[in-house]
């Protein structure tokens, strides 16, 4: 089992910047790609942003792009989603997620391909 924590939600104004962060620990591998979905209120959980086990590449949602920056540290078990530009309909609760793969370079988009994830943290950007 892996255990997901997510950190690093909170309230921000439009246009400005937070730093989530997750932190994985039980039976970790490093051969896991991750991924951020995220949530808002009367929706589904949408994917926002992947990255695959080698950091070799990340796959970002339309909604997104230029604006979110994913990434990982391998080594502390950790990935962390840079969120600048932030708008009031980023307001969701973000999940972390991670799939066991032994393919370096894939991402993956689909909540139904990830079989590990954290509780959420909420972020709420006020316009």
């Amino acid at each position: 089992q892996v255990q997901l924590v997510e950190s690093g939600g909170g309230l921000v104004q439009a246009g400005g910047s937070l730093r989530l962060s997750c932190t994985a620990s039980g039976r970790t591998y490093s051969n896991y790609a991750m991924g951020w979905f995220r949530q808002a209120p009367g929706k589904e959980r949408e994917f926002a942003a992947s990255i695959s086990w080698s950091a070799s590449s990340t796959f970002y949602a339309d909604s997104v792009k230029g604006r979110f920056t994913i990434s990982r540290d391998n080594a502390k078990n950790t990935v962390h989603l840079q969120m600048n530009s932030l708008k009031p309909e980023d307001t969701a609760v973000y999940y972390c997620a991670a799939h066991v793969t032994y393919n370096r370079e894939r991402v993956y988009s689909a909540t139904d391909q990830y079989e590990y994830w954290g509780q959420g943290t909420q972020v709420t950007v006020s316009s």
